[in-house]
């Protein structure tokens, strides 16, 4: 009884982490990242960017920019970790804010993070590995 009742939360955990993403052809590893991203998002992320990932007006940026991810991806594990301290334009609206990184994070938990906010936010398919977050941080500047 107890098993079935885990495999059926776990079973719930991914279609929502599948209907959270709003994307089609999310791998089931995507959909776990999505979950468990979604969670530290919340708890790391979610009062400056927004629940939705829309930002703050002028203050914090929302989230949604795809072409700032897909063209930015190696340098989104940084910007978790390290923060940002530069101006950063996102859907044409320049922010010139400072953003503290969160460097208790773990590579794992940053790739979950990145994997829901650009499943969730963005129109990605693909997840974050531990490994990516890892080559990415050794080049941080």
């Amino acid at each position: 009884m107890r098993n079935a009742i885990l495999c059926t939360f776990a079973i719930g955990g991914i279609i929502s982490a599948i209907a959270l993403s709003c994307q089609p052809n999310v791998s089931i590893q995507t959909a776990q990242y999505a979950v468990n991203g979604q969670k530290l998002y919340q708890s790391h992320c979610q009062n400056c960017h927004g629940a939705k990932g829309e930002g703050l007006g002028a203050l914090y940026p929302p989230l949604t920019d795809t072409t700032y991810q897909r063209e930015n991806r190696r340098q989104l594990a940084c910007i978790v970790k390290y923060g940002l301290d530069e101006p950063v334009e996102i859907h044409g609206k320049t922010y010139d804010g400072t953003m503290p990184g969160v460097p208790q994070l773990s590579n794992i938990e940053i790739a979950y993070i990145l994997t829901y906010v650009t499943t969730t936010f963005g129109a990605s398919t693909n997840s974050f590995t531990q490994e990516e977050v890892q080559a990415d941080l050794k080049s941080c500047n």
